[in-house]
């Protein structure tokens, strides 16, 4: 009688082990192979900077993390390699799924994809590419494009004479490639003797103090007969105006620019500016976010273009510039990138375009 109530009590006891263990068993797909969980995904950015147009790119990680039900953790190196590399370990270690890069540098930054790779963690170079075969995608605009919109609008409307080629940070790979379009671009004019180039030079982490010093250097080895500054950037572009402003010469010198600053806007609308290429932020805000959660559920990536990194062509998402001038500065307002009144605010009423 013993023997048999020990046995009854060891098979129930099997039987509430097995009950148990069901939910793991029952956790798995049909290829054994462990469901989605539904706990928040957490993104790392890790942003170079918060100058210029990048506030705006970090609101709208933010704002399309939130609609996707993403939590987005925020750190900003202040342009420091050794702090961008810190703040990722600080994200590895706090257990990020993704991770979204901005890189101070592009060769440094290869440290923080490798040590994100070790961990499993996919990673999203954003806005700027990263020199390593490692990352899994970048989400950036067509900067090759940019360089070539620079340099056909300057050489449209100013077809001969003396240029000034103001480039990016040189630790910035999209002011690398936008340097080799514009001198592609350029190439068949000063070939023909049509223009000549008098100066070309990196603005060191694209300060517009840098660019001031280039301009005025070279308007002063030139007696001022400059007739185009081809400026990489709105930052840059605004240090070259402040110095035409003091020599009288602004509206007089095609001074291209990037980004759609408000103040780069400002100035076209007065005419000290020729134009900017408008990279609109919230389309690669919200891929860049989009890409970094499916990669975080291992979901596969739909893209049909590459761009090479080091060894390797990797998945590239891009999203294309556009010119704007004075004659299209409305296509701002009608995006909702700059407010009318904000942009014309030194432009008399009467001079303004209607506001429809």
């Amino acid at each position: 009688m013993k023997r048999t109530f020990l046995l009854v009590f060891i098979v129930i006891g099997f039987l509430s082990a097995s009950c148990v263990n069901a939910p793991v068993e029952q956790s798995r797909n049909s290829a054994n192979q462990p469901v989605q969980s539904t706990k928040k995904i957490r993104i790392g950015f890790s942003m170079d900077t918060l100058k210029e147009h990048w506030v705006k790119d970090k609101e709208l990680v933010e704002k399309r993390a939130a609609e996707l039900g993403a939590e987005v953790i925020i750190n900003v190196a202040e342009s420091s390699d050794e702090k961008q590399i810190k703040q990722v370990d600080d994200f590895l270690t706090q257990g990020i799924d993704v991770l979204i890069i901005v890189p101070h540098n592009g060769l440094v930054a290869a440290t923080a994809v490798e040590k994100a790779k070790k961990r499993g963690v996919p990673v999203v170079s954003y806005d700027r590419l990263i020199m390593s075969d490692e990352i899994d995608v970048l989400v950036s605009h067509l900067h090759s494009l940019a360089g070539q919109m620079q340099a056909e609008y300057a050489l449209k409307n100013a077809p001969k004479g003396n240029y000034v080629l103001v480039y990016g940070a040189p630790t910035d790979n999209n002011a690398l490639i936008m340097k080799e379009k514009q001198n592609e671009i350029l190439k068949p004019a000063v070939d023909r003797g049509d223009i000549k180039i008098v100066a070309d030079q990196h603005a060191k982490e694209w300060s517009p103090e840098e660019a001031l010093k280039i301009a005025e250097n070279a308007l002063a080895l030139n007696q001022n007969n400059i007739v185009a500054f081809v400026c990489s950037n709105d930052g840059t572009a605004g240090g070259v105006t402040q110095v035409l402003k003091k020599q009288g010469l602004l509206g007089k010198v095609v001074v291209t620019g990037m980004d759609a600053q408000l103040d780069a806007l400002q100035r076209i609308a007065e005419g000290e500016q020729s134009m900017t290429v408008y990279k609109p932020i919230q389309p690669l805000a919200y891929a860049a976010v989009e890409a970094a959660v499916k990669l975080a559920k291992g979901e596969k990536l739909e893209t049909t273009k590459t761009m090479k990194a080091v060894n390797k062509e990797i998945p590239f998402i891009f999203i294309e510039p556009k010119v704007v001038e004075k004659s299209n500065l409305m296509e701002i307002v009608k995006d909702g990138y700059q407010k009318y009144e904000d942009i014309f605010v030194n432009v008399p009423a009467d001079q303004r375009p209607k506001n429809e």
